[in-house]
């Protein structure tokens, strides 16, 4: 499994916690994300991200800032990117088996440092269940 992760400058002490929990996993890991609280602009560090998952590079992408709002709505414009905003694990394991979310994005400011790692977790090892799910998910994509 090879992860992608970035973010933004309310994101580095949570990236550098994921970052450590996945390397001690054994899990590969490119960080595109800032490692400093100086006000950067999110959209410079999602674009890696969801560009390696879009293109298949990585198996999935970790995305953070302060609400992750906006880190979710600049992934969300690339094809094939499910990015889903979590703030607890039920959440991150629903986006998974209902939506086959490909890039997790976590709000710093609304979640704990050992809340976004069980997050991680629970993504990560979550499958998709497919089914009537696949239908909605095919669904999504406007052809424009």
């Amino acid at each position: 499994m090879t992860i992608s992760i970035g973010n933004d400058h309310a994101g580095p002490d949570y990236k550098n916690a994921i970052v450590n929990h996945l390397k001690d996993k054994g899990i590969s890991v490119t960080n595109y994300g800032t490692d400093t609280l100086d006000s950067v602009d999110y959209p410079d560090f999602v674009h890696p991200v969801a560009k390696d998952v879009s293109n298949n590079k990585v198996t999935f992408g970790i995305l953070i800032c302060g609400s992750a709002n906006g880190v979710a709505m600049t992934a969300n414009k690339y094809k094939n990117i499910r990015a889903a905003l979590c703030w607890s694990s039920e959440i991150a394991e629903v986006t998974r088996l209902h939506n086959n979310a490909n890039i997790l994005c976590i709000p710093a400011r609304f979640t704990s440092i050992p809340q976004a790692v069980k997050m991680v977790d629970v993504f990560l090892e979550t499958e998709f269940e497919g089914g009537r799910h696949q239908n909605r998910i095919d669904k999504i994509y406007c052809a424009e």
